[in-house]
């Protein structure tokens, strides 16, 4: 797959972090189309193609999810968790991007097998930086594993 047609699902209920996100990665000239779930359960319909995403190809995954951990309807973990159980899903590349600095966030995170845990930064200048390192790694160093059939 081009590197182009590699989406990013930035999963944040907070319209500001959002917005600071995609400034943030368009001002890293990260190029990949992102895609925004405004919370738990719009990221889990998203992915699994149901409810306002019913028509979308399920086997059309994004390249890497920005997972949020405090969120209404679903918090992250709860996705994490029902990513890492679904077959069409286990292998999704998922960064917990999150203000929150618990160790009890952080562990559950990993223990939930979440591939990293980035810290949003506050500041704009260092998002940009976290952006432009994040999109260089998961959209072009990152080798993903072979698209896997059932």
């Amino acid at each position: 797959m081009p590197i182009h047609e590699k989406t990013i699902l930035l999963v944040e209920d907070n319209d500001d972090d959002a917005e600071l996100a995609v400034r943030a990665f368009q001002r890293a000239k990260v190029t990949n189309l992102l895609v925004r779930a405004r919370d738990g359960e719009d990221a889990l319909e998203y992915l699994f193609a149901r409810g306002k995403y019913a028509g979308r190809d399920v086997h059309q995954l994004p390249a890497v999810m920005l997972l949020d951990i405090n969120m209404p309807k679903i918090g992250g973990l709860e996705v994490l968790k029902a990513i890492r159980a679904d077959d069409r899903t286990k292998h999704l590349p998922v960064v917990i991007l999150t203000s929150s600095n618990e160790d009890n966030d952080r562990a559950s995170a990993y223990r939930h097998f979440a591939n990293s845990y980035v810290l949003k930064p506050t500041d704009y200048d260092e998002f940009v930086v976290a952006a432009s390192q994040l999109g260089r790694y998961w959209m072009v160093l990152n080798a993903p594993p072979p698209r896997m059939t059932s």
